[in-house]
């Protein structure tokens, strides 16, 4: 641990073999053997063997026995003289995690026999493992990339294998998980994408070790607003209640660095502790300023308004402030606190020794500080000593600190006691009223032992001592040497423990002197990192007469690491899209881990970065003190005892205390077991059965003084603050975290550091105008890990463009298009803005322009635009900003001209939509050809109320039968999907693909990866919606007000079963949702119906609960649970019931049920009844031009619309589906007229198809998708033959298209010239081809019957005063009456009017209604989910606000309708109350 690495073969003495060759002859033999009670296997210990006055020639041999085995460490060691060695031994690892072992010393010559033993423990190496995050904090959608790092105790890399580590979520579910990791030069790099929508709060990354136990990693997920600047407020961390004023400095900075300007206010203010009944709750003060052109104020505050002295207030002051930016009037927040303290001074021993010894002078050192920990020079401290027999006083220095020096001759008592104070303490107390406090401290210090009055004191050093250096370490002594005899020099011996373990040893030789001996001596101390963290220090040297006298000091070392890193950039200023250099020099060979993030996230999370602390922090032993557990009940402590007696002044101690310290207090304090014939302890105090505490508490840095009383924790002895009962705390400086912008991380890479030390890594800086910072961390196997300091690259502009536009209007709307150009450099320079000139829009300069402005340092100039669109669609603007060279003063000089970023482009693009409500018409087919042409019209007509230029229509064609649902799979409606069913439909369509590309062999690494990437997202964010008991809902535990839905569990089972080939997933998901589902089942073996239906219209005429059972026994057999398992047996008579029940019903009133039973007994592997159920679905069937499928009894009547049929209700799509699925699911293989039946139901479902590739709703959709899938992948030939497919109109459009083997899966599609207008579509070749055709158009809303009522107003109604211009709230009343008693769940889709936003809180808002079970804002829109609605009227109702001002407002459509029966749906419009249509009643 922290041991010299050594070779495990043989057994190496180190250090020095020394020779005393002036031994008394008259002296007795002494031995004395060193080791560590606590031994690790597996890397080097040392124990120390010290043979002195020998006078003839022994053999040493030591072992260290267990209940396993007996193992030799060395043996028959000869000496003929005294020695002093260090032997290095490495032990095995152990089977146990730890065990108790017995280290036998053995010790023989002619006339010696010297035997002893002693208990150490032994316990296996711990590798040190540790994880690195890109960042602390992620926002949903990003990638959490880390990595895990293996180093020994020495800090060098292990290749060790993780068995597992995985991501653990808020609700500690597993999200993600790798098996059986395999390090590489002591590391692995590893990515993990989160969901778009996952849990917020703390996750965990969990690395299982394999010597077991597991080390984690915290991150945080949250969605947050990213501020444009950040507030900084700077209060002083502590304030007395003597001061009379407080400085407040308030700063604006954008996230690149630069001063804002704008209006400053600033709140500071005191609150009461206890307000009952009191009218004012606190005291506050309140002021306003101009930002200065550092963007800052700066304000001293008389505190006299606060009453600081007032102990009936809170014993903080708070300071909020607020920055309104100028021009754009955006307002952020920041704040600060200072803590109040009625301290005034504090006294501090800071270099004090934890003994005396009679006879050497004790120095100590005191530090006096005020409230605020700042020192105090030039003032008097006193300190007393000895029951005030001695008293001195001393000045403070520069430093605040003070001198002292105690003469011991004649002290005598073993207890020394001093007092240091700078005044005397007043106690007089009020409860009322704060005094000013002065803290006094006190120090114990115990007397050494020695029978003849000799002493070793080594001097404490103050501080931690800096890595690279030698350290001077001074010894004091008193020698009174019994009969020296022809001794000539007094060998003394030191040896040096860290990390638990003897790293170091020597000698130093002081000559024999006549009488007694006093002065002193150094040694030198070089600080390298074996000696890190606590170095600890014991010397000794023992007389001829056996006696011991020695001393121990530790010493506190900077976490050094061998490694040497270092990290430059170059160059350290860019510009951003700019080539740039990270050099990295380290050992040779290091591999180099890199990352450079923006500086802001040092800022959010500044403890989570990696240091050298925070590995030393790893370390299992960082400093070995006093024994282990179990090893402090020895022989020689069993000694003959004696009662001891108190001492006065107020001081009471534990008995053990009231002993001096001898050597084995010392070398048990620094956990080293000793075996030996010397003198090294005098006679024990006895224990006492019970004891008290300190009557005041004492603080003892570093000591080794008193053992513990049986029944107590040992307090060890030491220096003490003591605070008298009615002062305050001190409050210590609060560590606060800025939340400001966070960017995706920008450099994360590994780098091999070459033969010269060296490694280059060419980047290029991001866009992100912000200053970088850079650290990186290095292995090796010579010098283990090292940490480079941060360095930073700023990516700098000297003036840039910012384009203020809404996000979109609506055609025939204005708005002002405002640049704005921002100076930073230190000069002033004349700008030329120029707005390019389009086609798309109309555009005035709102003033008259000029060739150029200056604009000087830290200013800015904003240009505008009456911007009037004439086009639909995205219209880009362009605007440029270039620096010119001009006579003209600018500053009252010339300008100048960058040398570099003399232009800067900004284009942004702007959503033009038209007039009324968008209607989208999709026209699918299949054509399969086989040498013969076929030829078909296509007709595109428009209805009467169609919007002027909006319809648009393209034609496209497929070669594969998932194409066109494999090119928008996160996209396959136009719908929300915010709850756990609709999230399905982001994930289980791609686990379809993902089987149908493997088994047609289509698969490519880019579609998997895609596809898998989306699988994951979808099972993060399906884990939202779990419930504790294991079910899932449709708003999970966060939002529903039910319990666990049935339908959806099992929904959820089957698709993460077979999700299982693809991603990780945590079986005991699975297992929970099975559990919950099995107890649910009834004794009939049906299941009971928890949760409402999703789509109530979905009854078939029978009874729920039974379709329910169908589904679910569908879904358990789909899991891949045999037919076997217990569950499925129960359920398959409940089936059978079913079936009875259907076939009795009238024709067609049981088709959805027979559909899914068709399906579940072809998976039970029942084909028997799979056929009866299917020759009764025949005959129910309809079937016309080539196609069969199947509609619900009392099917609502579809809209009439005058050209194209309408898409099938979802309800159809889906049982038609299953009837598909029934089809291809025969024992062995479906027969050809089973493949017939389901060629003509595939036509019509592709007819069923919207754009995307989906359908109607989320269930048809994955049940179709499937059904598709299996279709596909059952009736796919791998062939060479192709197909031609041509468009063409009546005029010159022509477009022409193939189809091979090798673009099965491309999107071939053209844009349509002419709509409306007739076109022919012919196909020629040899093979299948998919056909689809999209119109889009907009309809101006029109009145008509709908199942829901429907009406918006907008509070105020009318443009009443000025803050109707930039907010009002939109108010949505909604009913259903439609042919149900009750809808499905309901969307309500509210667009925003041009150039306004929601105000988020108040959408959150209702989400506390029961009837509103989630709430989205998405673009220009804020959609509401709605449970279910009932002929009640339902209100709800949000506030908007001005974003950017827009002129001629159009009204803007709120949108009503079923989610899974989407033809029920309502329409109307509002506009905002300042429109020019204002005077008109919102609809």
């Amino acid at each position: 641990m922290g041991k010299d690495r050594l070779p495990h073969s043989g057994f190496t003495l180190l250090l020095l073999v020394l020779f005393s060759t002036n031994a008394s002859n008259s002296a007795e033999p002494q031995y004395m053997v060193l080791v560590p009670s606590l031994l690790h296997t597996g890397t080097p210990e040392k124990g120390c063997l010290l043979l002195s006055h020998l006078n003839e020639t022994v053999t040493v041999s030591a072992s260290l026995k267990s209940s396993r085995e007996n193992r030799r460490l060395f043996t028959d060691l000869v000496a003929e003289k005294d020695l002093f060695r260090c032997v290095s031994f490495t032990l095995p690892r152990i089977s146990s995690s730890s065990e108790v072992a017995f280290f036998t010393v053995h010790i023989k010559g002619p006339t010696q026999d010297f035997r002893k033993q002693r208990k150490v423990l032994v316990k296996n190496e711990q590798s040190l493992v540790f994880v690195q995050t890109d960042k602390p904090i992620y926002k949903p959608g990003q990638t959490v990339k880390f990595r895990i790092v293996s180093v020994d105790e020495n800090f060098h890399p292990l290749n060790e294998l993780i068995p597992l580590v995985y991501l653990e979520n808020p609700k500690r579910n597993r999200i993600g998980q790798w098996q059986n990791l395999k390090l590489e030069s002591g590391l692995k790099q590893l990515a993990f994408p989160l969901s778009s929508e996952p849990i917020q709060g703390s996750y965990k990354v969990v690395v299982e070790k394999e010597s077991g136990g597991n080390v984690q990693h915290p991150f945080t997920v949250e969605e947050f607003v990213v501020p444009k600047f950040e507030v900084k407020v700077q209060v002083p961390k502590i304030i007395t209640i003597l001061d009379k004023t407080v400085n407040i400095s308030v700063c604006g900075i954008y996230t690149y660095g630069k001063p804002v300007p704008g209006l400053a206010t600033v709140r500071m203010c005191r609150k009461l502790l206890h307000s009952f009944n009191c009218r004012k709750q606190e005291f506050c003060e309140e002021f306003s300023h101009q930002l200065n052109s550092n963007g800052c104020i700066t304000q001293q505050v008389n505190t006299y308004l606060f009453q600081l002295n007032n102990a009936g207030l809170e014993t903080e002051l708070k300071v909020e402030a607020k920055i309104r930016e100028e021009g754009t009037d955006l307002e952020f927040t920041g704040s600060g606190t200072s803590m109040i303290t009625n301290i005034a001074t504090k006294v501090k021993f800071v270099k004090v020794d934890s003994h005396f010894r009679r006879g050497i002078p004790f120095f100590g050192q005191v530090l006096l500080v005020d409230g605020k920990n700042v020192p105090i020079p030039n003032k008097h401290v006193f300190i007393s000593a000895a029951e005030d027999k001695y008293f001195f006083n001393a000045t403070t220095n520069e430093q605040g600190l003070a001198q002292f020096s105690i003469d011991t001759a004649s002290i005598p008592d073993n207890m020394l006691f001093i007092t240091a104070y700078h005044e005397k303490m007043d106690r007089c107390f009020s409860f009322a009223w704060l005094q000013e406090e002065h803290m006094t401290a006190r120090h114990v210090a115990r007397h050494v032992f020695s029978s003849s009055g000799s002493f070793i004191d080594l001097e404490p050093v103050v501080g931690t001592l800096p890595c690279d250096h030698t350290q001077t370490i001074r010894a004091h002594y008193i020698l009174k040497v019994p009969a020296p005899g022809e001794l000539k020099e007094l060998l003394f011996y030191y040896l040096v423990m860290a990390k638990g373990g003897i790293v170091r040893s020597g000698t130093h030789a002081l000559p024999i002197e006549p009488g007694d001996m006093r002065g002193s001596f150094s040694l030198a101390l070089p600080v390298k990192s074996d000696i890190a963290p606590t170095a600890r220090m014991f010397i000794f040297t023992i007389f001829p007469n056996g006696e011991v006298i020695g001393d121990s000091q530790s010493f506190e070392i900077e976490n050094c690491l061998a490694n040497k890193v270092d990290l430059s950039f170059s160059p350290e200023l860019s510009l951003p899209a700019s080539p740039a250099h990270l050099r990295v020099t380290a050992s040779p060979r290091s591999l180099c881990a890199v990352r450079a993030v923006d500086q802001s996230v040092h800022l959010l999370r500044p403890e989570a970065e990696l240091s050298p602390s925070s590995v030393y922090n790893l370390l299992p032993v960082k400093d070995l003190t006093y024994f282990p557990e179990n090893l402090d009940r020895e022989e020689e402590e069993q000694a003959n005892c004696h009662f001891p007696h108190t001492s006065a002044r107020g001081f009471y101690i534990p008995p053990e205390m009231y002993d001096e310290e001898d050597m084995y207090d010392f070398l048990k304090g620094m956990g080293l077991k000793v075996l030996t014939n010397s003198k090294i302890q005098k006679q024990r105090s006895c224990p006492m059965i019970s004891s008290t505490v300190l009557a005041e508490p004492l603080e003892m840095p570093g000591g080794y003084g008193g053992l513990a009383a049986p029944g107590i924790p040992y307090i060890p002895v030491g220096a003490v603050a003591a605070m008298p009962g009615n002062s305050m705390p001190i409050p210590e400086p609060v560590s606060e975290t800025v939340r400001s912008y966070f960017p995706e991380t920008w450099i994360w890479e590994l780098a091999v550091v070459d033969s010269s030390g060296v490694a280059e890594v060419g980047v290029t800086v991001p866009d992100t105008i912000t200053e970088w910072k850079a650290g990186a961390f290095c292995l090796s196997n010579d010098t283990g890990l090292g940490f480079s300091l941060p360095t930073t690259l700023r990516a700098f502009q000297p003036f840039f463009v910012e384009l203020t536009m809404p996000y979109s209007v609506v055609r025939g709307e204005a708005f002002t298009l405002k640049a704005t150009v921002l100076n930073y450099l230190p000069s002033c320079i004349r700008v030329s803005v120029q707005l390019q000139a389009s086609t798309d829009f109309l555009a005035a300069q709102n003033e008259k322009g000029k060739e150029s402005y200056c604009i000087c340092v830290n200013e800015r100039k904003t240009l505008s635009w009456a911007i009037t669109p004439k086009t639909l669609g995205n219209v880009n603007f362009s605007v440029s900003a270039q620096a010119v060279r001009s006579l003209e003063l600018c500053g009252n000089k010339v300008a100048e001209v960058p040398e570099i970023g003399r232009k800067d482009t900004v284009i942004k693009t702007l959503l033009v939509e038209p007039e009324g409500i968008e209607q989208e018409k999709t026209l699918n087919s299949m054509a399969c050809t086989s040498g013969t042409e076929i030829s078909e019209k296509l007709s595109l007509k428009l209805p009467a109320n169609v919007v002027k230029e909006s319809a648009r229509a393209s034609f496209s064609v497929l070669g594969d039968i998932l194409g066109s649902a494999m090119q928008n799979t996160q996209n396959l409606l136009q719908m929300p999907y915010g709850c756990g069913e609709q999230n399905m439909i982001l994930f289980a369509p791609n686990i379809y693909v993902l089987n149908y590309l493997n088994e047609t062999q289509q698969l490519t690494s880019e579609i998997k990866s895609k596809a898998i990437a989306y699988i994951i997202s979808g099972y993060q964010r399906q884990l939202n919606y779990k419930h504790q008991d294991g079910s899932y809902s449709t708003f999970g535990d966060q939002y529903s007000k039910n319990e666990g839905n049935t339908w959806l569990t099992a929904f959820v089972l089957q698709t993460f079963a077979q999700a299982k080939r693809h991603i990780f997933i945590d079986e005991a998901h699975i297992t929970q949702a099975l559990v919950w589902l099995s107890k649910r089942q009834k004794e009939n073996g049906c299941f009971t119906n928890s949760g409402s239906l999703l789509n109530n219209a979905i009854k078939g005429g029978v009874e729920d609960e039974v379709t329910l059972s169908v589904y679910i026994t569908i879904a358990l057999l789909e899991s891949g649970l045999p037919v076997t398992n217990s569950v499925v047996q129960m359920a398959l008579p409940c089936l059978e019931s079913a079936w009875n029940t259907a076939k009795e019903g009238r024709r067609g009133s049981h088709s959805y049920t027979k559909a899914l039973l068709a399906y579940a007994f072809a998976l039970a592997g029942n084909q028997n009844r799979r056929r009866e159920i299917l020759n009764s679905l025949d005959e129910e069937a309809m079937k016309e031009d080539n196609t069969i499928h199947w509609e619900r009894p009392q099917k609502t009547k579809a809209p009439e619309w005058h050209f194209y049929k309408p898409q099938a209700p979802s309800a159809e799509v889906e049982m038609t589906s299953y009837v598909l699925l029934a089809y291809l699911t025969a024992q062995p293989a479906p027969s050809s007229e089973d493949m017939t039946s389901a060629s003509h139901i595939v036509k019509w479902i592709i007819k069923q198809q919207n754009s995307y590739g989906g359908f109607s709703s989320t269930q048809d959709t994955v049940v179709a998708l499937h059904a598709l899938s299996k279709y596909g992948a059952a009736t796919f030939t791998r062939t060479q033959k192709t197909a031609q497919v041509t468009i063409r109109d009546s005029q010159a459009f022509s477009s022409k298209f193939q189809v091979d083997s090798n673009n099965l899966l491309l999107l071939q599609q053209v844009s349509l010239p002419e709509v409306p207008g007739e076109y022919t579509i012919t196909v020629t070749g040899q093979r299948c081809v998919y056909l689809q055709t999209s119109m889009k158009y907009n309809v101006l809303p029109e009145k008509e019957e709908s199942p829901f009522a429907l009406e918006v107003q907008t509070l105020p109604q009318t443009c009443d005063g000025p803050k109707a211009h930039t907010s009002f709230q939109i108010s949505v009343d909604v009913s259903y009456r439609g042919s149900r008693p009750v809808s499905n769940m309901v969307i309500v889709d509210v667009k925003m009017v041009s150039g306004f936003i929601p105000l988020k809180p108040t959408v959150k808002m209702l989400e506390r209604s029961s009837h509103v079970s989630r709430t989205e804002v998405s673009n220009n829109h804020v959609i509401i989910y709605v449970e279910q609605v009932t002929a009640q009227t339902l209100s709800f109702s949000f506030t908007v606000l001005q974003d950017i001002p827009v002129r001629d407002l159009k009204p803007a459509i709120v949108k009503v309708y079923d989610y899974y029966e989407t033809r029920e749906f309502a329409i109307a419009e509002y506009t905002a109350p300042c429109s020019i249509d204002a005077e008109q009643e919102n609809v």
